[in-house]
Parts: C-alpha cells; sequence; structure tokens
C-alpha cells in the first residue's frame, strides 16, 4: 500500500473547518482505518495468493480458484473505501478554501487606503479564517455528508456480497481447469476474521457519525431558522418608529386647559368667600 502520507495532510485540512462530530469522525478515520490498515492487516495478509493452497497438482487451478474466491483482496477493497469515503471530504475543502481566498480578497479591498465600502460583506469567515458553516457551505457540507453516507453504506453491503464477515478456512472450488471439486485452504482465517470484524465495526461506526451530524447541521439550522426575531420589517410606507417621549395629542391639551380653568374658578370663589367671612368678623367686632 502507498504512503497516506499526502491524503492524511490533505485530510487534517478539513478539521479547522468541520464541526466537532466531523473532527470525531476525522479521529476515527485516521486511527481506526488509515493506521490500522497500514500498521497491522497488511501484515496480516502479506502476499495471502501465495498462502492459498489446494488439493491439486493441476496447472493454473489455483490462480482460478483464488480469482473466483477474492474478486478483489480484502486490502485494496479497504483501500479503495477510505479512498472514495475521503473524496466527498476533499472536495468540501476545495470549497472552503476558495471562499476563503475569496473572502481575503474582499478584506483586502475594504481595507486598502482606495478601497470601496459598497462591495459585499464576508459572511462565512471571520478575521482569524475561521469558517462559518451556513448559506452555500452548508449545502456543500450537507451534500458531501449525504455522499459519504451512501458511499459507505455501498462499501459495507458490497463486502458482505463479496466476502461475507468471517473468513472460512476452506473454498470448495470446481471451476475450470480444476480436473474436479477440490479443496483450497486459507491461512490464518481466525486472525483475518478479527480484523475483517474490526473494519466492520469502524466502518459502521463512521457510518453512524455521518447520520448523526446530518442531523445535527440539520436541527441546528431549522432552530435557528424558526427562532422569533425581534425586529419590524420597515419601508417608506412603514418607517421605523424611535422609542422617546410620547407627546399629547390636541384633545389631551383641551382636557387639560378646561380642567386648569376649573381649578382656578374654584380657587377664586374660595377666596371670595374667604375675605367675607373675615371682613363680617371686623363689623361684629365694633
Amino acid at each position: 500500500m502507498g504512503d497516506w502520507g499526502f491524503l492524511s495532510t490533505l485530510l487534517a485540512q478539513v478539521q479547522s473547518h468541520s464541526t466537532v462530530i466531523g473532527k470525531i469522525w476525522m479521529t476515527v478515520l485516521f486511527l481506526f482505518r488509515i493506521m490500522v490498515l497500514g500498521a497491522g492487516a497488511e501484515s496480516v495478509w502479506g502476499d495471502e495468493q501465495s498462502d492459498f493452497i489446494c488439493n491439486t497438482q493441476q496447472p493454473g487451478c489455483e490462480n482460478v480458484c483464488y480469482d473466483w474466491t477474492f474478486p478483489i483482496s480484502h486490502i485494496r477493497f479497504w483501500v479503495l473505501q477510505i479512498i472514495f469515503v475521503s473524496t466527498p471530504t476533499l472536495i468540501y475543502l476545495g470549497h472552503a478554501m476558495h471562499v476563503i481566498h475569496e473572502e481575503n480578497k474582499m478584506r483586502e479591498q475594504i481595507s486598502s487606503p482606495g478601497g470601496t465600502r459598497l462591495i459585499k460583506m464576508p459572511k462565512y469567515t471571520d478575521e482569524k479564517g475561521k469558517v462559518r458553516i451556513k448559506g452555500n457551505l452548508l449545502g456543500s457540507y450537507l451534500t458531501q455528508l449525504v455522499v459519504k453516507i451512501i458511499i459507505e453504506a455501498a462499501f459495507i453491503v458490497g463486502q458482505y456480497y463479496l466476502y461475507g464477515f468471517v473468513m472460512v478456512p476452506m473454498f470448495p472450488c470446481s471451476k475450470t481447469p480444476c480436473p474436479f471439486t477440490v479443496e483450497c485452504y486459507m491461512s490464518r482465517p481466525t486472525e483475518k476474521t478479527i480484523f475483517i470484524i474490526f473494519m466492520l465495526v469502524v466502518a459502521c461506526i463512521s457510518l453512524v457519525l455521518n447520520v448523526i451530524e446530518m442531523l445535527y447541521l440539520i436541527c441546528t439550522r431549522v432552530r435557528c431558522g424558526s427562532r422569533p426575531r425581534n425586529y419590524k420589517n420597515t419601508s417608506p410606507e412603514n418607517p421605523a418608529s424611535l422609542s422617546g417621549p410620547q407627546w399629547p395629542t390636541t384633545d389631551d391639551a383641551h382636557k387639560q386647559n378646561k380642567l386648569n380653568l376649573d381649578m382656578e374658578s374654584s380657587h377664586s370663589i374660595g377666596g371670595n368667600l374667604d375675605g367675607a367671612k373675615e371682613e363680617k368678623q371686623l363689623l361684629s367686632g365694633h
């Protein structure tokens, strides 16, 4: 198997543009698929065709039986699975890098001395280059998740129909040029079965993580979209109103004036009565 360094470098850049669940998926891909495949699985399988032995001396019988039993070896099948599953993520990375490049150009134009303020403002990245998954980027991210789910499920089903999930030690074969039904034997079937089940479990975990991440993004988007908004739409016919002191209307002014006149008249009547009483007391004293 070739060097995984180039693919690992590309996938590592996706972590800064993914959700938390996406970063967990990336960790599972690195640790439990790429590293295990490169460190342990190759040594277990090795040159599996040379260890495939049939109880016949007929020339070509073993090669034909091996090709019929294993149309593609498990190692190459898993390598193709990792490459195909990683491809949608790499396409999303290309889209995200394109968006970052375009919005960095916008910021350079805005910050330039003669830059105009009327151009489109960046909305997917901040000043530190961190990507906010929304809009077209959200659509791209959800698309690559759906494609990964389909590819992952297709490879799991394909592995079941090609080999099954258990490596049996003996395979009967009656293909031409075998003179009769021969019995062919595979080396280390139990150890290979353990690796097959392990890779199957990891593939199922990756599939579940993709489904959870897709549901998380959809639910987050729906919850944000249904959140009540506190602002009103304004237009020339319906201008925005400013909160401030409420000035009295004409009717309120008339009512207040009438009330003031009544109070003044009551005060004047009360003053006249008090003066009359004082004058009467003075006359009676004399």
